[in-house]
């Protein structure tokens, strides 16, 4: 909690806001592909759910993971780790892995460390469904 004044100069304690949950829904897509749609921040403190649910689709073996992240509006280290994981693991079972819709705090964090060159990135989830 943060410290404040109030309008009789004490200090009292703010509490902080709570983060809003990662929001994670899936779909599937035509020819086999499954849609996985991201909302809120991908970050160490929100990732599990998006962490979990990926791996499961990656072991469901679907013709095809489109992970949507027009939703996400921030990006850290672990959630880019987590990107990353399921790229290493879709690619040992033999899936295509892509990402639509990828916002420009994101795009950021991976021209940054460079992980844009290991990702099939499309303008929006149709265009990665078409492939």
């Amino acid at each position: 909690m943060m410290p404040s004044d109030n309008d009789r100069g004490e200090t009292v304690l703010a509490a902080s806001q709570p983060r809003p949950e990662l929001v994670v829904e899936t779909r599937s897509g035509p020819d086999g592909a499954v849609v996985c749609a991201l909302a809120g921040d991908l970050d160490v403190e929100t990732l599990a759910p998006a962490a979990d649910t990926l791996a499961e689709l990656v072991a469901q073996r679907p013709a095809a993971v489109v992970i949507d992240l027009r939703g996400v509006g921030f990006c850290d280290s672990s959630g880019l780790n987590v990107l990353l994981r399921t790229r290493l693991a879709a690619e040992r079972a033999g899936l295509e892995l892509r990402l639509a819709a990828v916002p420009a705090t994101v795009m950021r964090v991976l021209d940054l460390t460079g992980a844009r060159t290991v990702f099939a990135i499309h303008e929006s989830v149709g265009d990665a469904l078409a492939g």
